[in-house]
């Protein structure tokens, strides 16, 4: 990839900035399997206390995060039922079933959105000859299905249903703070209820690793002994929660930004009619087009794309990503439009 690159690959593409690398040099550190190291401690502290949730732990990556609350929250022959487009269900190499040996019921929903029914008739009643219904998962906002945010009315109706057939519930919130960024609503206020959560500290945040799960103080226990069992708990991790922390002062109002910035985009590339948006108009920082006519292809508009120094993610379905995050200027959102919006025409034209 060329270094001059406009990356719009995902906003895991970050890199750390200077002032973040300097809270990170400057950590206090201790040993975080002994719960002596402070800066991890007080990283955990502040994201609970931004879900209104009792207690965290700190995770490498967002991954582990979805994989120890399925294994917390059941057993091996339990079903979680989620969005059929959801990372828990597609981008997480099967984890579930795999270490988990969880089935999954993945319901085919717009935009990675269901509904109260959808769940019920998903719940499988109580016999000896299927796997039970143990857990259902919600994205906040939502990843392949082009970063819808989820209403509040309706992810409270879905967990509270789920509740009520004796499910437990499992927000995934990569982008949590994307959903409040775009709504204003809180993020305790989205995780209210949830019997656990997490946010992403490696996307918008812009850090180069790390999560924190919270939920319950049983809840964190017992997660931490699934941290552990996965080679997940690490020693002098402050380094790593440093960032998290200077990441949860100085970036979350570039949130907005990066929301702006995929407007931008679409406000190009919406106006030709090559472009077919799929939601019609971003919520937030993902963008998910398709073509007309279809006879572009979005394997190779990537690869065009990306040799004039613009990367994209063709996601399957003949369907493009673009991510717009921390490091994306609003100069990078109009150029990387003019140069989607040339190869696009060019491509049609030799259709």
């Amino acid at each position: 990839m060329k270094p001059d690159c406009i990356d719009l690959y995902s906003d895991t593409q970050t890199r750390p900035t200077p002032g973040m690398r300097a809270a990170m040099a400057q950590a206090v550190v201790g040993d975080e399997q002994s719960d002596d190291d402070p800066t991890t401690l007080q990283l955990c502290e502040t994201v609970a206390d931004l879900l209104g949730l009792e207690a965290g732990v700190f995770m490498p990556s967002g991954t582990m995060c979805n994989l120890v609350a399925i294994l917390t929250h059941t057993r091996p022959g339990d079903e979680l039922i989620c969005d059929h487009q959801s990372h828990i269900y597609g981008t997480e190499a099967a984890g579930a079933a795999a270490l988990a040996g969880v089935s999954i019921c993945a319901l085919p929903s717009p935009h990675g959105i269901f509904d109260v029914q959808q769940v019920i008739d998903a719940i499988r009643p109580a016999t000896r000859t299927a796997p039970r219904s143990t857990l259902l998962t919600a994205e906040q906002t939502t990843n392949f299905s082009g970063g819808a945010v989820w209403p509040l009315p309706q992810l409270q109706a879905v967990r509270d249903a789920a509740h009520l057939h004796g499910l437990k519930c499992h927000l995934d919130g990569a982008r949590l703070l994307n959903a409040t960024a775009a709504t204003g609503i809180a993020a305790a206020e989205y995780a209210a209820g949830w019997d656990s959560a997490w946010i992403d500290l490696s996307k918008g945040l812009g850090c180069p690793v790390g999560a924190v799960l919270c939920g319950s103080a049983d809840f964190v226990r017992d997660a931490w002994q699934w941290k552990y069992r996965l080679g997940g708990a690490m020693r002098q991790s402050g380094i790593l929660a440093a960032a998290g922390l200077y990441a949860l002062e100085h970036h979350v109002e570039q949130l907005k930004d990066d929301h702006a910035h995929a407007q931008a985009i679409w406000r190009r590339l919406s106006a030709c009619d090559l472009f077919r948006f799929d939601p019609a108009r971003p919520s937030t920082n993902i963008l998910r087009f398709t073509f007309d006519p279809e006879s572009i292809n979005a394997e190779r508009f990537a690869e065009r794309c990306r040799s004039e120094g613009v990367r994209v993610r063709a996601i399957g379905g003949n369907f493009i990503r673009v991510t717009t995050h921390l490091d994306v200027t609003a100069q990078d959102a109009e150029t990387a439009s003019q140069i989607m919006l040339s190869v696009a025409r060019a491509m049609a034209m030799r259709a």
